[in-house]
């Protein structure tokens, strides 16, 4: 039913039951019929429609079983006391043509509240879709930038030209990976001692660098990374072994997902036995770690440091001048840190460890010697860390 909106400020709404067959001309000349001056010249309806103070009546009557059922709806512009005097009226009719009818109002409804509830909601609608039209513009500039930032941090590293974070030649440890978005991606988490392969053929630049740094090789979940990880297995000297998710790949694992399997990286021997991979033997003079340590003089006194509290569980804590400043069992190492400003070495009888380094950061020390080293996502250039096996 289509109403006029230029008549309408309440719309009448009446159910209309007959006792007989009635037509919809039928109920329209009741209306007019019954109610012609009833409600005196002012409200008369044929007059009210030529003034468009009510529109037209609309009517939509069905046969049900030998009888007549349907609603009325009559569109009005009058105000609220003569729309009720009215709707009353339409409840006077006692008959449609020769049948016995029975009209009962089921609502005044004010229109405009309907518009405003309607404009409501479609506003709503459409302000939701601006935000959120907003937020991906948002994110898309955001996500712009931080691969710009990428790109910028993003090199090539010796002369296969390899993807490479900014941090190879600064660290101790690299995490190899197999391509140049999978570098992107721990870039952008700030993981920035990575270096890819790109492709199945390993380069001579990364089997010379595994052969001077702690190597992890990092690959994806799939049949891709399995059989990328065997070719590193069997010609570069890599330490330990991290894979993504089964199915999952670097390139699109977030932060937390990243740092999980990273630490949860296992010995590279360990995984070769796991999965019968021949592994690249290793030179002899390099039994736990890389590079010859020349030791210096600072590095000969922790090294007597370490054997003296070896299996202590205690930590020595010097000054810069080498002066030692006090002991502290392991299990206090870090409350001791973060209150005191006065260390630049420590010496202990444990596990370096993420937490710690994060913490020698923090405080500027510039040494952190210890019995072997944990699970070490990051380590800043400025502080050297160092181990039993390394000190000799």
């Amino acid at each position: 039913m289509v109403m006029d909106p230029s008549t309408t400020k309440y719309m009448i709404k009446a159910r209309i039951k007959t006792d007989g067959i009635v037509e919809k001309p039928d109920v329209v000349g009741a209306i007019f019929g019954q109610t012609e001056g009833l409600l005196g010249e002012e409200l008369d309806l044929r007059d009210l429609q030529k003034s468009a103070r009510v529109g037209r009546i609309e009517v939509d009557i069905k046969p049900v079983n030998g009888k007549s059922e349907g609603i009325i709806l009559v569109p009005t512009a009058l105000d609220k006391v003569e729309t009720a005097i009215l709707a009353a009226a339409l409840e006077s009719i006692d008959r449609v043509g020769p049948c016995k009818a029975k009209i009962t109002i089921e609502s005044i409804e004010d229109v405009r509240i309907a518009k405003r509830k309607r404009i409501i909601e479609r506003a709503k609608e459409l302000l939701t879709r601006l935000v959120e039209e907003s937020r991906e513009e948002g994110e898309s500039l955001s996500e712009s930038l931080r691969q710009a930032v990428q790109v910028e941090e993003i090199t090539t590293y010796g002369p296969d030209r390899c993807p490479a974070g900014p941090n190879i030649d600064k660290s101790d440890a690299i995490i190899i990976v197999e391509g140049r978005r999978d570098v992107l991606n721990l870039l952008k988490h700030g993981i920035k001692n990575v270096i890819a392969v790109e492709g199945t053929s390993i380069p001579k630049t990364i089997i010379d660098l595994t052969k001077e740094k702690i190597a992890t090789a990092f690959v994806d979940g799939d049949r891709g990374g399995e059989l990328i990880l065997k070719e590193l297995l069997q010609v570069a000297d890599i330490d330990f072994v991290a894979r993504a998710p089964p199915t999952r790949e670097v390139e699109e694992l977030p932060y937390k997902l990243i740092m999980k399997a990273l630490k949860n990286k296992i010995p590279a021997e360990q995984y070769a036995e796991m999965y019968n991979i021949e592994m690249k033997k290793k030179e002899e003079e390099r039994k736990v770690k890389k590079r010859k340590v020349v030791l210096s003089e600072k590095q000969e006194r922790y090294r007597e440091l370490l054997e003296e509290i070896s299996g202590s569980l205690k930590a020595v804590l010097l000054d810069k001048d080498g002066k030692e400043i006090g002991r502290v069992p392991v299990r206090e190492l870090t409350e001791t840190l973060k209150n005191n400003n006065k260390v630049s070495a420590v010496v202990f009888d444990g596990v370096i460890t993420q937490r710690l380094v994060d913490i020698a950061s923090e405080k500027g020390i510039d040494t952190i010697v210890g019995m072997r080293i944990g699970n070490l996502i990051k380590k800043p250039v400025s502080i050297t860390v160092l181990t039993r096996d390394q000190l000799g």
